[in-house]
C-alpha cells in the first residue's frame, strides 16, 4: 500500500509578499497554500488587502475563501473596485500585504453578510 502524504499536485513555492497572481474569470484572485502558510494566515477568514493594478494601489476588506482540503485562499474583488479601475479577468494584481481586520471591521461584514 501507499503511505499517507500529500494530496494533489505541488503547489506555487511562494513564501513571501509582493506576489503577482491573475484575475480569473469568476473576478478572484488566488492566494497559493505556501503563501498562507508563510504568512501565517491559516485561521484568518476576512482579510484588509492591499494590490497594485497597473499604477493604482488599492486596499479592500475581503472574505478569504477557503477549499476542503487546502491551505490556499481565494477572494474576489468588488464589483465597484473592478468597474471603476477596469480589471478583467486574465489581468495581473500585485498582492502588496494581508492583514487581519479589526474586530469592529469583521462584525461590519458579517452584519452585511447576514442581512442579504
Amino acid at each position: 500500500m501507499s503511505k499517507k502524504g500529500r494530496r494533489g499536485v505541488r503547489g506555487f513555492d511562494v513564501k513571501s509578499l509582493p506576489y503577482v497572481s491573475r484575475v480569473y474569470v469568476n473576478n478572484q484572485v488566488l492566494l497559493p497554500a505556501s503563501l498562507i502558510r508563510a504568512l501565517g494566515i491559516r485561521d484568518l477568514k476576512y482579510a484588509k488587502i492591499t494590490f497594485k493594478y497597473k499604477d493604482q494601489v488599492l486596499t479592500i476588506r475581503a472574505t478569504l475563501l477557503r477549499t476542503r482540503n487546502t491551505d490556499s485562499r481565494q477572494f474576489t474583488i468588488p464589483k465597484n473596485i473592478r468597474e471603476r479601475y477596469g480589471i478583467k479577468p486574465g489581468d495581473s494584481v500585485e498582492i502588496l500585504s494581508i492583514t487581519k481586520l479589526a474586530r469592529h471591521e469583521e462584525e461590519e461584514i458579517a452584519v452585511k453578510r447576514r442581512s442579504r
